[in-house]
């Protein structure tokens, strides 16, 4: 038969050579495309075949057929095939027009060192999936045979700028892309193309290669993708046919229609956790933006779930195709931990598909997927509390991330948040609340929500700072993780209350009981000023000032920092993580009602040269119940046991 011999234009043929070696990043990307167009050729013929009933009945597959004789792959479908225009007009020219302009333009921005690379300059302007086969083979046969028509056609090229054409037999429509592949690795290569490593490439041929490819981008497609594998019997091989696909996209179907062994096989295949889920989130929608996704809470947090944030996260499909993992434009990173898929049907991607671009629709299917989570969370809070209490001992140092990022929702993960508080215990039963019980609690004349920041939950509940507010009955939240602090300089109100730092200068006292403490330590000044002088040349190089405060009932003093300086706590954590911070100096407050500062009060006027090393041991102490670290515990040892020797010797006497 007669052969014609086509040119891709000099542009084009450029355009090609970067299609081949720069448009993706991973190679095995090729089995996808040709597997996604083999899909899509089925899905039309179905679509031509429902309004057309002369076409008769047809067995709808994908079949893969692997050669390490001849070193050939070949993907072939029974799809709608393809007319000798159509093959023109989709394979044999890459971009319709202004494929000049473009490259020049690109070129431009490139040279001049302005703008995006070319690859990403690509975004919905070219449909160039068959063209990813010249990233493993060096020479591709194309035939196809349009439904309806009785003419095959072959289309050929080795992507170097050129194609032949020529009228062939195929026995039924569809079509046939036969890759003629590279060596692979450790064998010899005539291939000089730039980018091209023979030590990379792999065997496309192997069958447990392509097993694991197909189920990496292709498991979900709807029509079974068949594949010539090897058995064994009796120390014998034979080839048999065998469907490498699960077809399972359970996400496709109604919930009621899927068995819930099948939802666990699914999780387990998605994330190899062999725990159940915690919580399960179908999402159907329709609308600005149609998609479906399959979402699921692990009931455990993984091992390194604060070390590799880019393990894991939610899948993006489009058609039931495998887009990429941990697909961050789609949801928040502070919801990590959610394992599962979206699928959609017209997300927009880069030329190859490898990169989301933003969109308004992103955004759409971005807040949905944020809703139908959320309202799931609500559900378990209110109707689940035991099970919402375990998500949030596994997750809540994460979910609470999203306080200090995504402003838009603050309130309402403030409204999914639990704290422990003073009040959180019941017997030995651990207790958490949210804001709103905390609210319904709140005794007449309080008007702010407590808090208290520290490391450890146990320094926490005895510290000297909850004193006043125990003493008036006061509920205080209880916050121990890093991100806490943060949270809290971000956070000023909830529900239209305010939040209070019990540690903070202003402490419980109202308006009016601060005029009257004022005045009461107002007269005490004078008393107390040699003490304070005593405290402030021991304790100078520490502590910014030493006053009187009621903050106390029961504890002679306490550590407490001014606004707007860094609390020992956050102190600590930025010297954890290697950050050099200047030493921060704090407020000693004194208890002037506690009977060993009215002692030292007297024994500073005195002169008593034992005021030195109560003061010492009176500042360690503080630091200790502030949860930080005394500089010299070997000192405060031997003052310590030195006041204890001189109490007992007192006794006996």
């Amino acid at each position: 038969m007669e052969q014609e011999q086509h040119f891709f234009q000099s542009e084009a043929a450029e355009l090609l050579k970067m299609m081949i070696h720069s448009v993706y990043s991973n190679k095995d990307i090729f089995l996808r495309e040709l597997i996604s167009n083999a899909s899509d050729a089925l899905d039309k013929r179905r679509i031509e075949v429902l309004s057309n009933s002369e076409y008769g009945e047809y067995e709808p597959r994908i079949r893969l057929v692997r050669s390490r004789e001849e070193n050939t792959l070949t993907i072939i479908d029974c799809g709608i095939g393809m007319t000798r225009e159509e093959i023109v007009q989709y394979i044999g020219t890459i971009a319709k027009s202004g494929t000049r302009e473009f490259l020049s333009a690109a070129k431009e921005k490139r040279e001049s060192g302005g703008g995006i690379p070319t690859q990403e300059m690509l975004i919905g302007q070219f449909g160039v999936g068959f063209y990813s086969a010249f990233m493993v083979a060096d020479r591709v046969e194309l035939i196809s045979r349009r439904l309806g028509a009785s003419d095959a056609w072959k289309f050929e090229s080795a992507g170097d700028g050129s194609y032949t054409l020529e009228k062939t037999v195929l026995p039924e429509c569809g079509t046939l892309v036969k890759l003629h592949l590279r060596e692979h690795a450790g064998e010899s290569s005539d291939d000089s193309s730039p980018g091209f490593s023979p030590k990379n490439e792999k065997d496309y041929t192997d069958e447990w290669t392509l097993r694991d490819i197909v189920k990496k981008y292709s498991d979900f497609i709807s029509y079974p993708i068949v594949m010539n594998c090897s058995k064994w019997k009796d120390k014998t091989e034979t080839i048999e046919d065998e469907v490498i696909n699960s077809q399972k996209a359970i996400w496709c179907k109604a919930e009621s229609e899927v068995p819930e062994d099948e939802y666990r096989e699914f999780y387990r295949h998605l994330t190899h956790d062999w725990h159940e889920p915690l919580e399960r989130v179908t999402i159907n929608a329709e609308g600005a933006a149609n998609f479906r996704g399959l979402l699921f809470i692990p009931s455990q947090a993984p091992f390194d779930l604060f070390i590799n944030r880019e393990s894991g996260g939610v899948s993006l499909y489009i058609k039931r195709v495998f887009i990429m993992n941990d697909c961050k434009v789609l949801i928040p990173e502070y919801l990590r931990f959610v394992r599962g898929v979206v699928d959609s049907e017209d997300l927009p991607l880069n030329i190859s598909r490898e990169i989301l671009q933003e969109d308004p629709q992103v955004r759409v299917i971005r807040r949905s997927v944020l809703r139908k989570l959320f309202a799931s969370l609500r559900k378990m809070l209110e109707s689940e509390r035991g099970k919402y209490e375990k998500f949030w001992k596994a997750f809540g140092k994460v979910f609470k991330e999203g306080l200090v990022h995504d402003h838009e929702n603050g309130q309402t993960l403030l409204e999914l948040s639990l704290f422990r508080s003073t009040d959180e215990f019941s017997g030995e039963e651990e207790k958490w609340t949210t804001l709103d019980a905390y609210k319904s609690r709140m005794k007449p004349g309080q008007k702010t929500i407590c808090y208290l920041l520290g490391r450890d939950i146990s320094v926490l509940r005895g510290s000297p700072k909850l004193e006043a507010f125990r003493a008036k009955g006061y509920e205080v939240l209880l916050l121990t993780d890093p991100v806490d602090e943060v949270i809290m300089t971000q956070t000023r109100e909830y529900g239209g209350t305010e939040f209070l730092d019990a540690g903070g200068p202003a402490g419980a006292e109202s308006e009016e009981e601060r005029g009257e403490s004022e005045k009461k330590l107002e007269g005490l000044k004078e008393d107390f000023a040699p003490l304070k002088e005593k405290i402030m040349q021991i304790l100078g190089p520490v502590l910014s000032d030493a006053r009187l405060s009621l903050r106390m009932t029961s504890s002679p003093v306490c550590l407490v920092g001014d606004e707007n300086v860094m609390s020992l706590q956050m102190e600590q954590l930025m010297r954890a993580m290697g950050q050099e911070v200047p030493p921060i100096k704090r407020v000693l407050e004194v208890n002037p009602d506690h009977p060993v500062i009215r002692r030292l009060m007297t024994l500073a006027r005195s002169g008593d040269c034992r005021t030195e090393d109560f003061i010492s041991v009176l500042y360690d102490q503080a630091v200790i119940l502030d949860g930080g670290a005394i500089a010299d515990p070997a000192r405060f040892a031997r003052l310590f046991a030195g006041i204890m020797g001189s109490a007992l010797e007192a006794d006996k006497a």
